[in-house]
């Protein structure tokens, strides 16, 4: 384990330029807004759990990559992003441009329902993600 920390810090201090801040990792959630909407209206409580799902579920399954190794060492500095889809066909189409693209990311379905409600990115630096995600707003 304490090799797999090294190297995350070793792989990360390279990353940034030589006596430069450490590279900024953010992780991105694209949470869909039609759910807080009629038929559905789920409240806000419900929409923030399937926003902690899916980003804890991310974190999980890329723990061994560099960046959510330095992400998780940095508790205090943790910079996440919420943004919307209007609807379920976007969000899929989200995750399949992303799966195309090799972006690591984690669709939650919530279950029994079997209702996809939110994609999370492992955190990325935000230049390696952007371009994908810039025609989606923050979430109100």
């Amino acid at each position: 384990m304490h090799r797999r920390i090294g190297l995350a810090f070793k792989l990360c201090g390279k990353m940034a330029a030589a006596g430069a801040e450490p590279q900024i990792l953010v992780q991105y959630l694209v949470l869909r807004k039609d759910l807080s909407q009629a038929p559905f209206s789920w409240p806000a409580g419900a929409l923030v759990a399937q926003a902690c799902h899916a980003a804890t579920a991310a974190l999980h399954i890329h723990r061994d990559h560099p960046h959510t190794a330095a992400y998780l060492r940095e508790l205090g500095r943790m910079r996440k992003v919420v943004l919307e889809a209007p609807d379920e066909t976007t969000l899929k189409l989200l995750a399949e441009t992303l799966q195309q693209k090799n972006i690591d990311h984690k669709l939650w379905v919530e279950q029994p329902e079997n209702i996809p409600t939110c994609i999370a990115l492992r955190p990325y630096p935000k230049e390696e993600v952007n371009q994908y995600l810039k025609k989606f707003r923050l979430f109100k």
